[in-house]
C-alpha cells in the first residue's frame, strides 16, 4: 500500500535535518582540528614569551594551569590555560567564594586577590585561554560552544534548563563570551549558550569567532 505524501514528508524533513547536523559535526570538527593546529604553530612565540613571563613573576609555579570540566554529557575533561594566579589559588577559593560577583553557578571576582600581575594582562586579552587550543586538537574542546562548567557549577544545574548548555561540545569561545561576558548573571548566560545551540551553523561560528578576535583588541570586561 502507497503511502500518502503528507504521511512521508515528516520523516524527509527529519532525515534531511539530521543529515545537515552531521554535515555540520564534520566540518566544524575538520576546521577545528586545521585552525587548532595552525593556531599553535602560529602562536608558538607568544607561548614562549608567555610562559617566561610567569616564570619570572613566579618561579615555584607551573606556566600552565589545568583544570576539570565536564564536557558533552557531562563528561569530564582537562582543561588548558596559561597561569594567571598565584601557585595556591584552590586553596583560597573557599574564602572568597563569598565575594561571588555572579548570580548563579559560577564565580567571577573583579579584583580577585589570587590573580598576578602579568595574570591581569593575559586574562584582560583572552591570552590564558589561548593554550585550549590543545583541548580543540584533542577534540575535547571546539574552538566555539558553550563555557565549560566546573564539576561544582554542574551539581547546581536544574536538571532541565542549565544542563541543556551540556548537550553540545564546549567551546574556548561562544556567544557569551564575545558579547556581554562579565556584565551579566549566570542566567543570562545559559541563555545565550541555548540560544547559540539552537542557531548553531558553520556561518554563526564564524561570526562568534570573528567577534573574538576583535574583543581581544578591544576587551569587553574579562578578569
Amino acid at each position: 500500500m502507497e503511502l500518502k505524501e503528507r504521511e512521508i514528508r515528516p520523516i524527509t524533513i527529519d532525515a534531511v535535518r539530521q543529515h545537515r547536523r552531521y554535515g555540520y559535526r564534520f566540518v566544524k570538527r575538520v576546521f577545528d582540528f586545521v585552525a587548532s593546529l595552525l593556531g599553535l604553530i602560529i602562536l608558538s612565540p607568544l607561548f614562549l614569551i608567555i610562559a617566561i613571563a610567569i616564570k619570572l613573576e613566579d618561579p615555584k609555579g607551573s606556566v600552565f594551569y589545568s583544570q576539570t570540566r565536564l564536557g558533552r554529557g557531562e563528561t569530564p575533561f582537562k582543561m588548558y590555560k596559561f597561569r594567571s594566579m598565584v601557585s595556591n589559588a584552590d586553596e583560597l577559593l573557599e574564602q572568597l567564594l563569598k565575594n561571588n560577583e555572579i548570580d548563579g553557578a559560577m564565580f567571577k571576582m573583579q579584583d580577585d586577590p589570587r590573580v598576578t600581575r602579568i595574570g591581569k594582562f593575559i586574562r584582560k586579552y583572552s591570552i590564558d585561554e589561548l593554550p585550549q587550543l590543545l583541548n580543540v586538537l584533542q577534540g575535547s574542546m571546539s574552538l566555539v560552544g558553550p563555557r565549560p562548567p566546573l564539576p561544582r557549577e554542574v551539581a547546581e544545574y536544574t536538571e532541565y534548563d542549565d544542563k541543556q548548555r551540556l548537550a553540545v561540545k564546549p567551546g574556548c569561545t561562544g556567544l557569551w563570551q564575545a558579547t556581554v561576558r562579565n556584565s551579566v548573571g549566570f542566567d543570562e548566560m545559559v541563555k545565550l549558550d541555548l540560544l547559540y545551540i539552537s542557531k548553531r551553523s558553520v556561518s554563526f561560528d564564524v561570526y562568534i569567532l570573528f567577534k573574538t578576535v576583535v574583543i581581544m583588541f578591544k576587551p569587553n570586561g574579562a578578569y
